[in-house]
């Protein structure tokens, strides 16, 4: 039972790890030797618990879309409205910029041509689970007559997930989070009609 319990602790620090630096770096832009240096361990200590870079980058996506996922039931069990929702879910951004990175699956987008299809299948998962939560918050506001918005809940919730990661992106460029705030706050004033 230790043994297992050090394999999963091991493992969990190995994605801690690989998490930072391709939130900050870019998956191309790290290797298995930058991850071992780090954790001050062989690097075939790493092809153990992940026998190739695909199978740490599958991972990862899956490690970052569930805690996604759970942030994203604590804003539902909130029981606010459709404004508050949306508020909150670019706090999720803010708050990844804050901490100097960036949306772990905005940077794969970034490097979409270059990753192995496994990764591909679950990074589109990742931004079709958020443009269904998107949806149905788009919806039940647009219900109760809180939001506004031109087209289908299906199409903002794409313009919200493109503009949000985009304006991540040049937040970064420019070391401002301020940036990304104000782009938001656009967005969401947009929907919200000043209500």
């Amino acid at each position: 039972m230790a043994r297992t319990s050090a394999n999963a602790d091991t493992s969990h620090r190995i994605l801690d790890v690989a998490e930072r630096l391709l939130q900050t770096r870019g998956y191309n832009a790290f290797s298995y030797a930058d991850v071992a240096q780090a954790l001050h361990v062989t690097k075939a200590s790493l092809h153990y618990h992940f026998p190739t870079k695909a199978d740490l980058g599958r991972r990862l996506i899956e490690r970052y879309e569930q805690a996604f996922l759970n942030a994203l039931a604590t804003i539902d069990q909130a029981g606010s409205d459709a404004r508050e929702r949306l508020r909150r879910y670019v706090d999720i951004y803010v708050d990844v910029l804050r901490n100097d990175r960036m949306c772990l699956c905005g940077m794969l987008a970034a490097e979409y041509a270059t990753l192995p299809k496994p990764m591909k299948t679950g990074l589109k998962h990742f931004f079709d689970e958020n443009e269904r939560w998107l949806v149905a918050v788009l919806e039940d506001g647009q219900a109760t007559g809180k939001l506004r918005f031109a087209g289908s809940a299906r199409e903002t919730a794409r313009l919200l997930v493109g503009s949000l990661e985009g304006a991540m992106m040049l937040a970064r460029s420019y070391d401002d989070v301020a940036r990304f705030k104000s782009a938001a706050e656009r967005l969401l004033t947009g929907l919200t009609d000043g209500k």
